[in-house]
């Protein structure tokens, strides 16, 4: 699947969050989205998974504005791990899970023989079956993080959308997760903080600083020690290990 978002604009009062943003992320790209804090990166997935509305701007879906297509409709395409999962009802991990089935089901209709099988699948591949009949409000912030992953993977979707999902992760379970999304074989949107874990997962990035993209590319051809100083006001070397992929140090 296709995703664009064009000429995006965002403000809060009269302080402009993005200005005039543009992204493309084309079928089975796995694209970043990287950037200091406060440079809009969860602002702008905000947009794409439709909890804030642009000022100005579209999202196209497979050559469909969003604006047109139905809210069920888009969660058939596009499944959305978040930065923050509240609840304000006590649920199991298995049912926090099988919410990821509802796009799928009319309304009303309960969850079948496949939808458990499918949850439970999910659950697996995250690493986190033992913990199916735990209240998901028990958990760790990492623990968390998985289920919702389980949750988006239940859903089944060509397109998923990543806002910082290694945060409260520790190394293991970062690269865990991180491997789990690679290998799904779908369009990815991922705003990360790490940039050694964008470099090692992303085909493709997207600088955004004080809310316009001042870079994009491929990790090796824009993450140069200049441009990272420009950016983030920082410095580094880039170094590269035997089988070519390169990593940064910070000095």
């Amino acid at each position: 699947m296709e995703l664009k978002a064009e000429h995006i604009k965002v403000s809060y009062g009269a302080s402009e969050v993005l200005n005039r943003v543009s992204i493309h992320c084309r079928q089975n790209q796995f694209v970043g989205i990287i950037g200091p804090n406060g440079s809009g990166k969860s602002t702008l997935l905000k947009c794409i998974y439709r909890v804030l509305k642009p000022k100005e701007g579209c999202i196209w879906l497979d050559g469909e504005r969003l604006q047109d297509i139905s809210v069920r409709a888009s969660a058939k395409k596009m499944a959305v791990v978040a930065q923050h999962n509240y609840y304000n009802f006590e649920f199991t991990v298995l049912e926090v899970v099988l919410m990821g089935r509802s796009p799928h089901k009319k309304i009303f209709e309960r969850d079948n023989a496949k939808d458990y099988e499918i949850a439970h699948e999910a659950l697996k591949r995250v690493g986190m079956e033992r913990f199916i009949n735990r209240s998901f409000s028990t958990l760790s912030g990492g623990e968390q993080q998985r289920v919702i992953l389980a949750r988006a993977l239940a859903q089944d979707t060509s397109c998923l959308i990543l806002d910082e999902p290694t945060n409260h992760l520790d190394i293991t379970h970062q690269l865990q997760l991180m491997e789990i999304v690679k290998n799904l074989g779908i369009t990815i949107l991922a705003a990360i903080h790490d940039l050694n874990i964008a470099v090692a997962y992303c085909n493709y990035l997207y600088v955004l600083k004080n809310g316009e993209i001042v870079g994009q590319g491929s990790p090796e051809e824009i993450l140069t020690p200049k441009f990272l100083r420009e950016v983030y006001e920082v410095e580094t070397e880039i170094v590269k290990d035997k089988n070519g992929k390169i990593h940064i140090l910070f000095l």
